[in-house]
């Protein structure tokens, strides 16, 4: 049984392997990706047997409340167990022209819950793909890392892989990324070793019990378990497949969700030239504002350290009050005149305990948002967590980043207040280590940007080459060029964007914009559109974004110097005028240059080292 994606290059397969045990099949343009694969789940009363099909429906796309969902082949195979309980349920099938998707939904069962000890889902490859992938030891942990270069021949037994698990398939220029959507009253997945060549879904178990995923008492309905699909590398980053998959909006009207970029004081350790004794603070916080203001941007992050806690515990702050020094009201209304508003930082195990109580707080103080940090967990309790704590949010007009966090699953479309997350070994790990290398930089835009936002929190201009380098928690320096640092904010999706550095590295004391700092004013921080133009597995990329009537340009590279080609079709006819920043002859220089370009032409920029490029292109009358 199959269904085809509408431009017929996609299609999905159910079928029934030896045994009985129900299948899928992914293929791309007549050639497997996804080679037959097992599906299924295993409860921990009472498991499923074989099953045989029963009957096929076809399922046409409905029209979403935000008129997002894009149009797609659906197949509904029902199924009945051959012996047993004889128990009925449904396999899910969807072929969309970015890739497929498939999930189980079983009915409610009359007085009883389920118990779901695992899935026995896998994703069997035809072939030795080559992947990027970030692997952990452990179920609770942050979601940072790198995703290091491996065969899947050469997964870790053992190992948890984070999603996505981006792979290039050796067919051509094709290449797959996997991931999940849609979680709800389920707990998020890994991907382990599965076979010689294949993943299988690893559940994330419950905290008091390793042997039991989730308890549910109604229907069970499985997150879609998604194989995106492009015919480059570079494609996969303007996938939206996640996103679409996702239940659609929740909260409404959503027009006071303001996207957009930020101050922030932490990542620079709060220095503030000419504020003695800057540190946590109004007079601190203000000379941030202050800067925000000046700079054109629209929120202030206020992170940790400014809530009154208890002595030796950090984590959980009294995130009702503040700490001498500070006074967040008085705050926010002096960033109110500067047209800037506040985002504070709060604890996820403190904020639980009176969600509600907090959130109209902060809401009668004029905050914009929250970043709600140290989660580390996505089992079935923590899932539940966000959905709570998003919708709870939503009703008190309150923006969310979550950080310690995982990876995106589409929550953002089910609540369009959750506007990024980190889930990514951000620009933080420069204050303690020297793992953020440009190559890691690149890797993280064929694999973490594919699948939703990620507050990396670009912007680091003490830039220096990675023999100079020290890491150091106050003023934090970078190992990649200034120019790599200004594309983060094209390549890298993040509708809050927080610029890392302190003001100084922005503005110099007259108030003028540093070398570079003035594309920081105007490139946005939503898109129109997106395109992977071009690059090379892993070593360098060009991801071209258009607001508007503008297209923004950036190009990352890795350790090796290089000049690159950039296609311009997707100017489409006409003349362009261009300006580029590139390279300069050390890692804080940036070049600029001007000229007019032909759509459908080819650009050559030259990248350093552990460089990058960024181009602003406005059509020529």
């Amino acid at each position: 049984m199959s269904i085809r994606s509408p431009n017929g290059r996609v299609t999905v397969v159910a079928g029934l392997l030896p045994g009985g045990q129900l299948a899928v099949r992914v293929r791309h343009e007549g050639s497997d990706v996804i080679a037959p694969s097992p599906v299924g789940l295993r409860l921990a009363d009472d498991p499923l047997g074989p099953v045989r099909i029963v009957t096929t429906r076809v399922e046409a796309p409905a029209v979403a409340p935000d008129r997002r969902t894009p149009r797609y082949g659906g197949l509904a195979v029902h199924v009945r167990e051959r012996g047993g309980a004889r128990r009925s349920f449904d396999l899910r099938l969807r072929a969309y022209d970015g890739g497929a998707a498939f999930r189980l939904v079983l009915p409610r069962r009359p007085g009883a819950s389920y118990r779901i000890a695992a899935e026995t889902t896998e994703l069997r490859f035809p072939r030795d793909y080559d992947c990027l992938a970030v692997a952990h030891s452990e179920y609770l942990n942050s979601h940072e890392g790198d995703y290091a270069p491996v065969r899947a021949s050469a997964l870790r037994a053992g190992a948890l892989y984070d999603l996505p698990l981006s792979c290039r398939t050796g067919r051509s220029g094709e290449a797959i990324a996997l991931a999940e959507s849609d979680v709800e009253h389920y707990p998020g997945a890994y991907l382990v070793k599965a076979g010689s060549l294949g993943a299988a879904i690893r559940l994330t178990p419950l905290p008091a019990n390793d042997a039991l995923a989730a308890v549910i008492d109604g229907p069970v309905v499985t997150p879609w378990r998604v194989v995106m699909i492009a015919n480059r590398p570079e494609q996969l980053i303007a996938n939206t497949l996640v996103d679409d998959l996702a239940t659609p909006s929740r909260i409404g009207d959503a027009r006071w969700v303001r996207p957009g970029k930020a101050a922030w004081g932490w990542w620079a350790g709060l220095k503030a030239s000419g504020v003695p004794d800057a540190g946590y603070n109004n007079a601190t916080y203000r000379a941030y504002v202050d800067f925000a203001g000046r700079f054109g941007l629209l929120y202030f992050v206020i992170d940790w350290g400014w809530a009154a806690r208890p002595d030796g515990d950090k984590h959980l702050a009294d995130i009702t009050q503040f700490r001498s020094g500070v006074d967040i009201p008085a705050l926010a209304r002096y960033a109110a005149q500067r047209h800037v508003r506040l985002w504070l930082w709060t604890n996820w195990d403190a904020l639980g305990r009176r969600m509600d109580e907090v959130f109209a707080l902060y809401e009668r103080w004029g905050i914009a948002g929250v970043k709600v940090d140290y989660v580390y967990r996505q089992d079935q309790i923590a899932i539940g967590y966000y959905h709570r704590l998003l919708a709870t949010a939503a009703r008190h007009h309150l923006m969310v980043n979550i950080h310690g966090a995982p990876v995106p699953r589409g929550l953002e479309r089910t609540y369009p207040n959750f506007i990024t997350e980190e889930g990514v070994m951000g620009a933080e790990y420069n204050k303690w280590s020297r793992k953020v290398t440009a190559g890691y930089n690149v890797r993280s835009a064929y694999s973490r940007a594919v699948i939703g936002p990620m507050d990396y929190t670009p912007g680091g201009f003490r830039n220096v080459a990675p023999g100079a380098f020290v890491a150091r928690h106050a003023l934090p320096e970078v190992m990649t060029t200034r120019a790599q640092q200004l594309a983060m904010f094209v390549v890298y999706p993040s509708p809050l964007q927080s610029l890392c550095d302190s003001p100084g590295a922005y503005l110099n004391a007259a108030g003028r914009p540093m070398k570079g700092a003035a594309f920081l004013r105007i490139v946005p921080a939503t898109w129109d559109e997106t395109r992977g133009i071009a690059g090379d597995w892993g070593r360098w990329i060009a991801v071209a974004r258009r607001s508007g009537g503008r297209w923004f340009v950036g190009v990352m590279g890795d350790e090796a110097p290089r000049t690159v080609a950039l296609p311009l079709g997707f100017l489409g006819n006409g003349r362009w005028r261009v300006r580029a920043l590139v390279d300069g002859s050390q890692p804080t220089d940036v070049a600029g240059h001007k000229g007019v370009v032909d759509g459908g032409g080819t650009l050559w920029v030259p990248l350093a080292a552990r460089g990058g490029a960024v181009l602003v292109l406005d059509r020529a009358h």
